[in-house]
């Protein structure tokens, strides 16, 4: 017998709805669909800004974008769904099956976008207006619906609403690092997500406001929803696939090791029997090529290393363990520490076979320890070093970013032992100097005299910098030179390490301010 409630109807929500079931239960199913909404939608967006960095880094512009332009759309979305008000059964059912095909394939295309096109940035706008436009749509349908299934006053009713909308975005929030992403990755966690949306959209309307809907109505809601469950079965089936020929037209043929981790994407193209140059692959951004990164490792570590004692040496990232190859060179070292996020770049680093080779077996020698751990944290505890290596990814709007501020640089001072020096690799000089010249004014700002070189990369190209850039910093001024005797580098002369100083030293820029924690500028 169904329960309906005797309070009088309104225009705004229609007539009371013939539950199959009394009106609290009815009223506890809405706030659960919507709980479960909520979480769904927080996912897309959280899958969409995650991408978004992994593919295009920048990780303040990805959010920026992704959350503005999906908070304009939800308004946009709340004022289209004033149309649907008087049909708020059939027409929730529809935004939902939309918002489930959209949302859980919005990940795959902003992939395939990224892979075959070589640009997301269309596709990820897009998608975010599409998404926003969806979510901002089931707010006054669901409004409409629970007013119809037990009127009360509208500012209880919204505070019921949005108290379900919260909590569900806090554990859509949480399961999309936690659960989905260990679990399934990023393209099947949407996938997944997507679906549990179609079903809890499709079995609110079609169960509980059966009776709300026509014959035809019912079954175009049973038909679609079947055909959006059916394409994001489809598509978890087909993700192996579709990664693998992604993955190809990104990084070509010979993709030996593509794994994701907690911290990243990590993708191993040649090296080993292959016969092609060993590439290093970090959330799709070259971070090591055979063909040059002895030019890059040599310039970041041989004239730190010639300029004083060097006993004691602290790597923070090179986990790759090419930087510890080329310090193990000199006989005078005692320890190498090296502080690497993702232990994955590690275990690669010993055990793959390219990799390990090329590194020259750095990991076997016992004066080197790997330490997992965030490299500002590692500071923050650690004791003197003659060296400082900061091999980190280049200084931008990233996460990364923290690793070339003013309090990083003031943690590294604190550790450097007496006559000790720091060096940093702090991006290319070309085409844009501001950042690296930043770099050297943040590290200026903690006391430190720096020696600014950069040295100019091969073969510059796709995925490939003009040049390297690097700052040597000591609290005393620190010549830029090599050992008087061995080791002696195979891609560095003392000639090039003059000519190195004079390039960087024609393009400085003066009075640029130091960048901080609170005051990040190297998106300026």
């Amino acid at each position: 017998m169904s329960a309906v409630s005797d309070a009088p109807s309104s225009p705004e929500s229609g007539p009371p709805a013939r539950l199959p079931v009394r009106a609290g239960l009815g009223r506890f199913l809405v706030l659960g669909t919507v709980f479960v909404c909520a979480a769904c939608g927080l996912v897309y967006e959280l899958e969409l800004v995650a991408l978004a960095t992994y593919l295009a880094g920048d990780s303040v512009t990805q959010a920026s974008v992704v959350l503005s332009v999906m908070v304009f759309a939800m308004g946009v979305g709340s004022l289209l769904a004033k149309r649907l008000r008087c049909r708020a059964a059939v027409g929730f059912g529809a935004v939902e099956a939309v918002l489930a095909l959209v949302g859980g394939c919005s990940a795959m295309a902003l992939y395939a976008c990224f892979a075959w096109s070589g640009d997301s940035r269309s596709a990820l706008v897009g998608f975010s207006f599409a998404i926003g436009v969806l979510i901002g749509a089931e707010v006054p349908l669901l409004m409409t619906l629970i007013q119809r299934v037990r009127r009360q006053d509208a500012g209880g009713a919204v505070a019921d609403l949005f108290a379900a909308d919260y909590v569900g975005a806090l554990v859509g929030g949480l399961a999309f690092p936690f659960l989905l992403l260990p679990a399934f990755g990023q393209l099947t966690g949407a996938l997944v997500t997507g679906a549990v949306n179609a079903v809890a959209g499709g079995a609110l309307v079609l169960w509980l406001f059966r009776r709300d809907l026509s014959v035809r109505a019912r079954w175009t809601l049973i038909v679609a929803n079947g055909l959006v469950l059916a394409a994001l079965a489809a598509g978890a089936m087909l993700t192996p696939s579709f990664e693998r020929a992604a993955r190809q037209a990104v990084y070509g043929p010979g993709v030996r090791v593509a794994l994701r981790t907690g911290e990243q994407e990590i993708v191993l193209v040649g090296g080993g029997t292959s016969g092609r140059p060993l590439s290093l692959f970090l959330n799709g951004r070259l971070r090591v090529s055979g063909r040059d990164e002895v030019r890059y490792h040599e310039a970041l570590i041989h004239p730190a290393m010639a300029a004083g004692p060097h006993g004691r040496v602290l790597v923070l990232g090179g986990g790759d363990g090419l930087a510890a190859r080329e310090i193990l060179r000199y006989a005078g070292v005692r320890s190498v520490t090296v502080v690497e996020r993702d232990v994955e770049v590690v275990r690669l680093a010993r055990r793959d076979p390219g990799l390990s080779a090329l590194n020259g077996g750095a990991y076997r020698d016992p004066r080197v320890r790997a330490v997992t751990a965030d490299a500002f944290d590692w500071l923050r505890r650690s004791m003197a070093y003659d060296v400082v290596v900061c091999d980190l990814p280049a200084p931008q709007l990233t996460p990364s970013t923290k690793y070339y501020s003013q309090e990083f640089y003031g943690l590294a001072e604190r550790v450097l032992a007496p006559g000790g020096r720091l060096v940093v690799h702090a991006g290319p000089l070309r085409p844009d100097p501001r950042p690296f010249w930043t770099v050297d004014a943040t590290m200026r700002s903690v006391g430190l005299r720096t020696t600014p070189y950069v040295i100019g990369a091969p073969r510059p190209g796709r995925g490939s910098p003009h040049d390297w850039g690097f700052v040597l910093a000591a609290r005393s001024p620190a010549g830029l030179r090599l050992a008087p005797h061995r080791p002696r580098p195979r891609s560095l002369t003392e000639e090039g390490l003059r000519t190195a100083r004079r390039t960087a030293e024609r393009g400085r820029e003066a009075g640029l301010p130091p960048s901080t924690l609170m005051r990040p500028r190297y998106g300026e």
